[in-house]
């Protein structure tokens, strides 16, 4: 099996899912939110991530939505594809959808929901790369998953082809910066993104490929010019930048009648209504859609920070 693969180094944000009032796919608002990603200089999509709603979408909307963002997209950036579920034979099943579809990679959580150790773990992802001939990306995301992925088992994975990359959503720091330096030492085998849009900025300064932030949905622009500080050396200006986004970020705090999911991506839901960019705001079941003080207090926010 090949581990070649384009490069996915960058600003890669996780794209946020529209549906209509009567909760099908939007995608109009689809093709707003791609166009508007890329025109910002992002270097690639993530569909059916956590911000995209994968585990909320039947078989048949998750391939109405990779078909969409493949349509889109038309060639223009790699596109990743979120295949997440409980086990292995449901996430290949997904994987290879994704494949006939023309993902250009793959995302993989850790197998839950039946009680595993760590060689299952390990076994699920080699399972997913012999069976599907994409780069495959292992997505540490413990709080959803229940499971930690050890930086040491993801730079083993990554030195033998298994794994092109990590998506990190773990929001364990020493563990980001062990893993990055330990593929740094195994000669870089593994892509390495952040998924912790407040702290790219430490990401950055540890290493990492690139970020996966929700809130580029909102501000890609900012993600690309710290990006682009970055990589020219400019840390007075990845700091800034982070700074102000995660002014931001606080937008996911203006609802105070919702926690988790409700709060945090359907405050992005919310913010990109208020942009234009999405009709609606409207949340899967059984999420509760936002209204009233909170979509005003959204505003307010966006308006302080000039993305409004």
């Amino acid at each position: 099996m090949t581990s070649v693969h384009p490069d996915f180094r960058g600003v890669v944000p996780p794209l946020v899912t529209p549906l209509n009032e009567d909760g099908s796919f939007d995608r109009d608002s689809y093709k707003r939110l791609i166009d508007k990603l890329i025109d910002a200089g992002c270097h690639g999509l993530f569909v059916l991530g956590s911000s995209g709603e994968v585990v909320f979408s039947t078989d048949a909307r998750r391939k109405e939505i990779i078909e969409a963002a493949i349509e889109f997209n038309a060639g223009r950036v790699p596109v990743i594809v979120g295949c997440i579920d409980t086990e292995t034979n449901r996430v290949i099943e997904h994987a290879k959808v994704a494949k006939e579809l023309g993902a250009d990679a793959i995302v993989v959580t850790a197998p839950f929901y039946a009680l595993q150790g760590m060689e299952e773990v390990e076994r699920h992802f080699r399972l997913i790369h012999e069976a599907v001939d994409l780069p495959l990306f292992a997505y540490d995301i413990p709080v959803c998953v229940h499971t930690k992925l050890p930086h040491s088992l993801l730079v083993k994975l990554g030195t033998e082809g298994v794994l092109a990359g990590v998506k990190d959503s773990s929001g364990d720091d020493v563990s980001f910066r062990f893993l990055v330096q330990d593929n740094e030492r195994a000669g870089h085998p593994l892509t390495i993104l952040t998924g912790h849009e407040v702290v790219v900025d430490g990401a950055y300064l540890s290493g990492a490929d690139g970020c996966v932030p929700g809130l580029g949905n909102i501000d890609p622009e900012g993600y690309v010019r710290q990006w682009n500080a970055y990589q020219a050396g400019d840390w007075d200006t990845v700091k800034s930048e982070q700074d102000r986004l995660a002014d931001i970020m606080r937008i996911v705090f203006a609802p105070t009648d919702l926690q988790g999911f409700g709060a945090g991506v359907g405050s992005f839901k919310t913010a990109l209504m208020l942009q234009g960019v999405f009709n609606s705001n409207t949340m899967p079941a059984p999420v509760r859609t936002q209204s009233g003080d909170a979509v005003d207090k959204i505003a307010e926010i966006l308006r302080a920070n000039n993305v409004l």
